[in-house]
């Protein structure tokens, strides 16, 4: 299985250094990642949001390694947020942060991260929207699941990410569907030990189909973090069974990842998230995009030999 070798790279400076020189990759990268500033991703957001898609926005950028520059993710954040405010989009523009890049990793990083973090859920319910607390490995789970509680304290419509190809997760989505919040689903992007997650993809499948249905017969809000056919149409059978409506979930996509089926589903009167990249530190989340799917890797590859 390549995943776990792609993964592997993201964490190589080696790797880093060599895939950022290929003349190619810019190119490539942004078909996932489509700017650098919040200038270059405002024409976005307007673009997608006439076309009646919601989006998650993401700056990217994990390999924090000091409290300044936590600090500084924040303020990008909030820089975010201030443009936001003049689109007067409210909801249909939601933030996804990791905790990574408010510190959660450095010494102290608990409670620093939930410091640094809760400026920007703050800011973003003063705009009429919210932040959802994306997962990382399992190693960190704890402490995000802490903060999200804490955060929900004061802003309920906190949301958070689990991850299906966890053996804690069916706990987690139980949990977290009777405490009415908004739960994003996906199967998971991080290497992970046998000890703690499935490595068969059938087998993460099954765990996303349970999970799934712990969520959509629960009283909180699910968020379907998948591009595969059969589980979007799984989920409209569940959400079917569990009498929900068309506003009571949403399905979220990846930008630049079955663009069409984002517009699909939205003209069939779902709510279509698409989370929205951006930022010059990339690599990791471009890599990560690699190893989920196959159809990524073999992209980039083409992409590479035919301007090589």
């Amino acid at each position: 299985m390549l995943g776990p070798v792609i993964l592997a790279a993201s964490r190589s400076d080696r790797m880093r250094r060599l895939i950022s020189a290929a003349p190619v990759t810019k190119q490539v990268v942004d078909r996932f990642i489509p700017g650098e500033t919040v200038a270059d991703i405002v024409p976005i957001i307007e673009d997608l949001t006439a076309k009646g898609l919601e989006l998650t926005m993401d700056v990217v950028g994990e390999d924090i390694t000091t409290p300044e520059q936590a600090t500084a993710a924040r303020d990008a954040y909030l820089a975010l947020i201030d443009h936001l405010k003049g689109l007067e989009l409210g909801e249909k523009v939601e933030m996804s942060v990791k905790l990574s890049m408010f510190g959660q990793a450095l010494d102290g990083g608990h409670e620093l991260a939930l410091a640094n973090l809760r400026p920007v859920v703050e800011a973003a319910a003063a705009i009429g929207t919210t932040v959802t607390l994306d997962a990382e490995d399992h190693t960190t789970l704890d402490s995000m699941f802490a903060i999200h509680e804490e955060l929900r304290k004061d802003f309920p419509q906190t949301g958070c990410v689990i991850q299906a190809y966890l053996f804690r997760t069916e706990a987690d989505a139980r949990r977290l569907a009777a405490s009415g919040s908004r739960v994003r689903l996906v199967k998971g992007a991080y290497k992970e030990p046998a000890e703690v997650a499935y490595q068969q993809k059938h087998e993460i499948d099954k765990a996303y189909v349970r999970i799934l249905r712990i969520l959509m017969e629960g009283e909180g809000y699910p968020m379907i973090g998948s591009h595969d056919p059969r589980l979007i149409a799984i989920a409209q059978e569940l959400a079917h069974q569990a009498g929900r409506k068309l506003d009571e979930y949403e399905f979220q996509m990846l930008y630049g990842i079955r663009s069409e089926e984002h517009l699909r589903l939205a003209a069939e009167g779902h709510r279509m998230r698409v989370y929205t990249a951006y930022g010059t530190d990339w690599y990791g989340y471009f890599m990560r995009r690699l190893a989920e799917k196959p159809a990524n890797l073999r992209f980039f590859l083409r992409s590479m030999v035919s301007k090589g």
